[in-house]
This record gives structure tokens, sequence and C-alpha cells, in this order.
């Protein structure tokens, strides 16, 4: 396969039949130049970036040929670690906020990201890959990257998995959790920390409730047992009924009383473990 055009060392553009195809591999283009031919031996990575290969091109133009290294290092390791494979969007994307990201943080500038502790339930082994990268970026760069950009990294590596959205969606599910969950805890007045056991239950349970909703598969519950739950745990279908309070008013969402039903009982058992 001949060169077409060279991105950087590492990345070249080959014509494979009638197709273009973005080639990657560690000193691929050196002392290479338009039209020579590659040897598949040198090739780690090939892909056909559709409708975004310009964008592609124009980002490696414009960041350090390190972080595009560190970068596909970090998607190297999530394809082999996770059960799923990655969108090739995801090129781009990690990428580009890799090198946001380095660079505020040579600056002193942290980002933090407020939804990092729902991020670690929701997205875990995501979240492993985000750990793996930040101590990966560490030993190349001498960098101290914070635990946010772990779940930064996660949510990035979540929304390339095929078909699960774009991560503008991954974000707004993990905020409207936090909403959830901050209902739930100002109504008990107590302060979960995202290392308890009781925090990553009410999360999951949160998660499979918000995933009916919004895809209309929702539980049933025997009237009898839904009349019994709002007089033995009143408080707690109170609480139920603040959340989805909130779920119609800032997303339009709708609960059913079999919903809010499920949801008190969760809430009833957060409130005993913490009066214990």
């Amino acid at each position: 396969m001949k060169i077409i055009r060279i991105l950087n060392n590492n990345a070249v553009v080959l014509k494979d039949g009638n197709e273009e195809k973005i080639a990657i591999g560690a000193g691929i283009a050196f002392n290479k130049k338009r039209n020579d031919v590659v040897a598949t031996n040198k090739i780690e990575k090939m892909f056909v970036m559709q409708d975004e290969s310009e964008h592609f091109q124009e980002l490696l133009k414009r960041i350090n040929e390190e972080y595009f290294a560190v970068s596909e290092e970090i998607i190297s390791y999530a394809e082999v670690t996770l059960p799923f494979k990655l969108s090739e969007h995801i090129h781009i994307s990690l990428t580009d906020h890799l090198a946001f990201s380095i660079e505020r943080l040579k600056e002193g500038i942290i980002l933090q990201n407020r939804l990092l502790n729902e991020i670690k339930v929701l997205y875990e082994p995501e979240f492993k890959i985000g750990l793996w990268a930040i101590n990966h970026i560490k030993e190349r760069f001498g960098l101290d990257m914070p635990i946010d950009e772990a779940a930064y990294i996660a949510l990035h590596i979540h929304t390339a998995k095929i078909g699960a959205g774009d991560i503008h969606e991954s974000v707004r599910q993990a905020s409207i959790i936090s909403s959830m969950i901050e209902v739930i805890t100002s109504s008990l007045r107590i302060t979960l920390s995202g290392q308890d056991i009781a925090y990553e239950r009410l999360i999951t349970h949160l998660r499979f409730v918000l995933n009916r909703v919004e895809k209309k598969e929702l539980h049933t519950m025997d009237d009898e047992m839904l009349t019994m739950i709002k007089k033995k745990f009143e408080f707690s279908f109170n609480t139920a009924k603040k959340v989805a309070d909130l779920l119609k008013e800032n997303y339009k969402l709708l609960l059913p009383e079999a919903e809010l039903g499920y949801i008190a009982l969760h809430v009833e058992r957060l409130r005993s473990f913490w009066e214990k």
C-alpha cells in the first residue's frame, strides 16, 4: 500500500484498493514520502475514518505528536481490556481531549469533574481504564493527573462503545442520577461517600430506573404492596415523590407510582442502614 499523505511520524493515509485508510504504527512514516510503500509489519492499526478524516488530519497537525501517541496507547489498552468494540471516532475525541487536558495541567489548571463519583459506579470498567491511563501519562510525561481525569477518559471510552450514543448523553445520564441522589441525601440529611457500598447500590438502582423510564419498560407493582409501602414507609415514599418531581420539572420524565414504590424501598433501605 502506498502513502497518500503523511500525518505525523506515527500516522499516514494509505491507498488500499479504492479506499483511503489511516494507518498507525510507531515510526511508520520515518524516512518516508508520498507514494512510498509501507510494509505491513509496520502497521499496528488501520481504519477508515468515515466523514471525519479531514478533521482527524487537521487535529494531528496542531497537537504535540506525543499526545497522539499516548492516546493511541490508551486506546490499544482499552481495546484489549474491554469486551466491546470502540468506534473510530475515539481516535479524534480522546486525542483532542488529552491534548487539551495535558496542556491545561502544565499551566497549573486542574479540571474538576463534578460527576466523578457517579462515573466511577456507572462506567466502572471504563473508569479502571481511566485510572490506568493517568498512571501511563505520569510515566510518559511525569505529570500527576488528578483522578477527575480518569473519569473524563472513562466517558470518552464509554461513548466510543458502538451504539452507546454520544458523550453528551453519557454526561446527561450521570448528571440526572447525581441530581436524584442529591434529592435523596438532602431529604435523609446524610452525606454519602463515593466509597460507600450503599452509594454504589443506590446509583445502580437509579440507573436502572432511569433506563426503564427512557425506554418505557416500566416495573409494575401489586396495588396492595404499593399501598403498604405508602403507609409503612411514608417518609421514604415522600422522598421518592421528590425525585419524581425533579425528573418531571427538570428533565420532562414521568415516573409512575410503581417506580416510586421501588425507589421508596431503596430509600428506606438506605435510611435504615444509616440509622444503625
